[in-house]
């Protein structure tokens, strides 16, 4: 369990041919009737053999998640199809800063990136932003703090949108510009940007960095939402 609503759930894919961090996998389940439900959903650890981590939110009313978090179990069959994306992907032979910003479960790509980075021994310079509604609702908490202590050059900064911690300077607010510029890198150092997260928080991360003067091919953006 990484919070009260998001779990980590680990696969065995025999034969993976291995994935770069942010990019996503399709989960496809089978009702015994023949029913079929598909989810994307972003790994969250770079590549280990056939081993994916994945890091799934529940959704209110959702179809995938409520199953794959209360009723699937160990040993179970589930179908993946990936992996998917090669445009939202950080690769270790990278060598300029990376700012993350993360809105909610929009963390796990840019986790699976942090994770990578330590596992190549990469000296990289990484700025997490990482924006929650509350302190409960941080994903990879205990891990965060650890990194944050132990990886040289990582850097992360919280916002909260409903409720602050004790001792937190200023109040609950959504991300703006006074964050992103002052926990981001300059323009001029040409960093290369990664912001996941709900469409509206995206958009608005994205002209805000744009805004800034950052090169916008250099911002990469990952929206996720609701099932129609």
């Amino acid at each position: 369990m990484e919070t009260p609503t998001a779990q980590t759930l680990v696969l065995d894919v025999p034969d993976w041919p291995g994935h770069l961090p942010g990019q996503h996998l399709d989960v496809r389940l089978t009702a015994p009737d023949g029913y079929q439900a598909a989810r994307s959903y972003s790994m969250a650890g770079p590549a280990d053999g056939s081993r994916i981590e994945l890091t799934v939110q529940r959704v209110a009313d959702g179809e995938v998640s409520p199953y794959l978090l209360d009723t699937w179990a160990p040993g179970d069959p589930v179908e993946v199809r990936g992996p998917v994306g090669g445009w939202f992907v950080w690769r270790p032979e990278e060598t300029a800063p990376v700012l993350l910003v993360g809105g909610g479960s929009g963390v796990v790509p840019l986790m699976a990136m942090v994770r990578a980075r330590r596992a190549a021994g990469s000296r990289v310079p990484f700025r997490l932003l990482y924006s929650v509604r509350t302190p409960a609702d941080v994903i990879y908490a205990d891990e965060l703090r650890r990194r944050t202590r132990d990886d040289f050059g990582l850097d992360v900064a919280y916002v909260y949108t409903r409720e602050a911690p004790v001792g937190w300077r200023g109040e609950p607010h959504r991300v703006g510009l006074a964050d992103v510029n002052s926990h981001g890198w300059p323009p001029d150092l040409e960093p290369l940007c990664y912001v996941c997260g709900p469409t509206g928080f995206v958009e608005t991360v994205a002209d805000l960095l744009v805004g800034l003067r950052h090169q916008p091919r250099r911002v990469k953006t990952e929206r996720f939402g609701p099932t129609g």
